[in-house]
Order: C-alpha cells, then sequence, then structure tokens
C-alpha cells in the first residue's frame, strides 16, 4: 500500500515567522536531526537565513538526513500594491533556492499575507465579522499581488505557488478563502490548506465539508490541530492572536477538534500523493519539540490506514 508521506516544519521547533513569539532558537542543523529521528522524510525552509541559503549546503544537509525539501512560506503585504514588488523579489529568491534542492515531489512556494501585522485583523482573529474583511477594491489588489508572485515564480523556477490561509490576516474565514480563490488564477495560485487555522477561522469543526467546497484548489495539505476550549476562551475574553497561541490553541495533534482520520480517508479515496506537513507551533517555554513531533509522528501512524486503504484505488487528485 501507498504509504503516507509525512514532513514537518521549523514551527514546530519554535521557529515561528513573528516577532511577538521569538525567543532563543533551536539551530537548523538539531532540529533536522530530531525531525528525521523522529520518523519525518519532508521539511520546509524557515524564515529566509535559518537554514542555508547556499544550495549546495542546502542539499547537502537535506541528502545527509535523507529529507526531502517541501516548501517555503514568504509573506507579502498583499494588500498593499506598494509591497508586490518586493514581495516578488523575495518569493522568486527563494524559490531559487527551493528550484537549487528540488526533488520528488518538487516544493511549493507558500505565499501568505504579512499575517498579524494588521493590528485590528490580529486583535480579532478567531472572531473576524463582516465589518473587519476587505473592500473590492482591496481584493483586486491582494489578487493581483498574489497572481504576481505565482506567475514570476513559475517564469522563473518552474516551481508552483500555494497561498495559506491563516488566522491573523486578510483571508482566514471560509468566506475570505473562497474570495480568494475566485480572484486569482487557478492554474498558477492553488490553495495550501491548513487544518487548525481553519478551525480557528471558521469557528467550527467541519474540516471535511471545507476539504470539497476547495478540492479543486488544494495542491498541498498542513496538518494542525486546534483546541476549541482554548478558542472559546480566546474568543469571550477577546484575546488577540498571539495571546492565543501562548495559550496552546493549536495542540498537539489528535488533541483537538480536527478529525484526522477523516481527512485522511479524504485524501486517500482523492488518491493525494503528496506530503502532508504537519505544523505543531511550539513557542518558547511550551515543552520539548522534539518529543512534540515524536507524539504528532505515532498518532499519525496509528490512524494511516485511513489514507492507506484507499490511496491505491483512486483517481489522482
Amino acid at each position: 500500500m501507498t504509504k503516507l508521506l509525512v514532513g514537518n516544519a521549523p514551527c514546530s521547533w519554535g521557529t515561528l515567522e513573528f516577532a511577538e513569539t521569538k525567543g532563543e532558537q533551536i539551530g537548523y542543523s538539531r532540529m533536522l536531526d530530531e525531525l528525521a529521528e523522529t520518523g519525518y522524510t519532508g521539511t520546509e525552509l524557515g524564515d529566509w537565513g535559518y537554514m542555508p541559503t547556499d544550495p549546495g549546503a542546502l542539499r547537502a544537509e537535506l541528502e545527509r538526513r535523507r529529507l526531502v525539501m517541501l516548501g517555503a512560506f514568504v509573506p507579502v503585504a498583499l494588500k498593499n500594491r506598494e509591497s508586490h514588488a518586493a514581495g516578488i523579489a523575495a518569493a522568486v529568491k527563494t524559490a531559487q533556492l527551493l528550484a537549487g534542492v528540488a526533488s520528488a515531489p518538487p516544493p511549493f512556494l507558500v505565499l501568505a499575507d504579512a499575517n498579524g501585522t494588521d493590528p485590528e485583523r490580529t486583535r480579532m482573529a478567531g472572531r473576524i465579522g463582516p465589518g473587519n474583511g476587505l473592500a473590492a477594491a482591496d481584493w483586486a489588489v491582494f489578487a493581483e499581488g498574489a497572481n504576481g508572485v505565482a506567475r514570476a515564480v513559475l517564469e522563473e523556477t518552474g516551481l508552483k505557488t500555494v497561498f495559506h490561509h491563516h488566522c491573523a490576516g486578510f483571508v482566514e474565514t471560509p468566506e475570505e478563502i473562497t474570495r480568494f480563490l475566485e480572484h486569482t488564477d487557478p492554474q498558477t495560485v492553488g490553495l495550501v490548506f491548513d487544518t487548525g487555522h481553519f478551525v480557528y477561522g471558521a469557528g467550527h469543526p467541519r474540516v471535511v465539508e471545507a476539504l470539497d467546497r476547495y478540492s479543486a484548489r488544494i495542491w498541498y495539505v498542513h496538518f494542525k490541530d486546534c483546541d476549541l476550549a482554548v478558542a472559546a476562551q480566546a474568543r469571550r475574553q477577546k484575546w488577540d492572536y498571539f495571546t492565543a497561541l501562548r495559550h496552546g490553541l493549536f495542540c498537539e495533534l489528535g488533541k483537538g477538534a480536527v478529525d484526522f482520520p477523516a481527512v485522511l480517508r479524504w485524501l486517500g479515496g482523492r488518491g493525494y500523493r503528496g506530503y502532508v506537513l504537519v505544523e505543531q507551533d511550539v513557542l518558547p517555554g511550551m515543552g520539548a519539540p522534539r518529543e512534540s513531533a515524536r507524539r504528532n509522528r505515532e498518532y499519525l501512524r496509528s490512524i494511516e490506514a485511513n489514507f492507506s486503504g484507499l490511496v491505491e484505488h483512486a483517481e489522482v487528485l
């Protein structure tokens, strides 16, 4: 049977992109060692400069541990047209590094909004209402930026771009995800579906319903869980996004609201052959990343039959 391909990311070792979450970082060498030791075969790049930016040096680090590079997260303030040129340049530079170490499956440029930088969206994360969203003119600019990034990355490197919907950014709710997909080019802009961000942004755990809704655009999947009790407390007490993170909003897999067996059945039934990437946001002081990564991998092994029993007989997604 086809095995589930599972990667993990630097954020699971405390290397998050937000200044509010910075602490003493675990170096990339230790992070990659522990990632491989705990049973993962793929990784993402992390912040630019966290891992080597020379393709030869990075390739050597990956090959030594038999790891596949899956992608790199590039945030761009897409609402602001004046940010687009710099965003395209950063995306192309990152994609060139990815292309220099690419294997099978090829990595994605993971585009995102500049999450956590708009004070109102950060304050209202998890409880976004109609009045907190983009206006029609803003959506046009936002999509223009996303299309521009994806087009440049494809032309310069041959790699595809997936957009990461994300709390504390302007594409958080189910309606905003739909609006983004309606405004962007389906040939060049895909979606990386993040289970945990979807649950918090949607306010409900109906993940398979969302997978059905966005299926035509899902090219990549991030596995993150969400603790509904923490989410409810965050809404009651009006926590901002970073406060919710510090209280353990995104818990270990299998301990929150996401029905991962059902998600695996959905992926297997549609012949998904790519990686799923575990993201267990670990902030300084929140515990031992290696042990958390091990528990997450063991949990996925315990439910993997939900995927493997279906994927062999399915049409490829």
